[in-house]
């Protein structure tokens, strides 16, 4: 059974914009959760088997290709090999870096995200953070993690007021996700990297591909360009973590999986 069967009028539109005009057309991608499985570490997120290839493919076929994520971008290249895709552009940080053809572009993080990583164990240790619970350094930003703990969503639902706190007292905006609640620079998030994107490369059609909270904001930035005239498709790598994506996507499929055998069904479309 082909997966190119959007579930929505406006998802079938936009699939027909791209097979119609893939050189107007714009696929962008989250990493974790819909180009990598979710892994109980993130230092070893790595692309799934056939994920580059089909990227690969497409880039040859569409107007550009795009990793939206809130990993730095040079890790994103790294863990997922992305540096093999011809042209593709990678936004880090929700699309505070960019990394395109080996040059990357970072700018210096504003001074709460030290503050914020000098306070951090002190305030898990005062709220009774549980064992499991653990720290991610991204540099410009701070995630703490509660996939370990015995129970993980008690853990988060417990860390989510002081760490909303500390972020307001620090200057950062709090990002929540999958077992996980970041800390990092306001100002810019996956629909402002889009939405920017989209119009650098004069697109006509925009796909979006992810999994979690982070990417709702992109799901927003697509219903805004339909209002302009650029078709826009939502494509959700389901998960029963999150379910708010799906409810708002045009087609779901069944994670990292699926989301490779969408595109490869996409790459047959478009003549590959």
């Amino acid at each position: 059974m082909s997966l190119l069967q959007p579930t929505t009028e406006s998802g079938r539109a936009a699939l027909d914009r791209i097979r119609a005009e893939p050189d107007r057309a714009v696929l962008a991608f989250d990493f974790d959760g819909t180009l990598a499985p979710i892994v109980p570490d993130p230092r070893d997120s790595r692309a799934h088997p056939g994920a580059v290839a089909a990227l690969r493919a497409l880039a040859e076929r569409v107007r550009a290709v795009a990793v939206i994520t809130g990993r730095p971008a040079a890790v994103a290249v790294e863990y997922g090999g992305l540096d093999t895709v011809p042209g593709i552009t990678v936004l880090g940080h929700y699309g505070r870096e960019r990394w395109e053809d080996g040059r990357l572009a970072v700018p210096d993080p504003p001074p709460g995200v030290s503050t914020v990583r000098a306070a951090l164990p002190g305030v898990l240790k005062r709220v009774g953070a549980p064992d499991g619970t653990w720290i991610e350094d991204k540099d410009h930003a701070l995630a703490v993690h509660t996939r370990r703990t015995a129970d993980p969503d008690a853990a988060l639902e417990l860390l989510r007021a002081p760490l909303a706190d500390l972020a307001e007292r620090s200057g950062l905006a709090v990002e929540p996700g999958r077992m996980v609640i970041e800390l990092r620079p306001p100002g810019m998030d996956k629909g402002a990297a889009l939405t920017d994107l989209a119009a650098a490369t004069g697109a006509g059609a925009v796909l979006y591909a992810g999994d979690d909270l982070g990417d709702l904001a992109a799901y927003d930035a697509v219903e805004r360009l339909r209002d302009r005239g650029v078709a826009g498709f939502r494509l959700c790598s389901g998960s029963t973590e999150v379910t708010e994506l799906a409810k708002r996507a045009d087609l779901v499929v069944a994670g990292p999986s699926g989301v490779v055998e969408f595109l490869e069904e996409l790459v047959a479309d478009l003549g590959g």
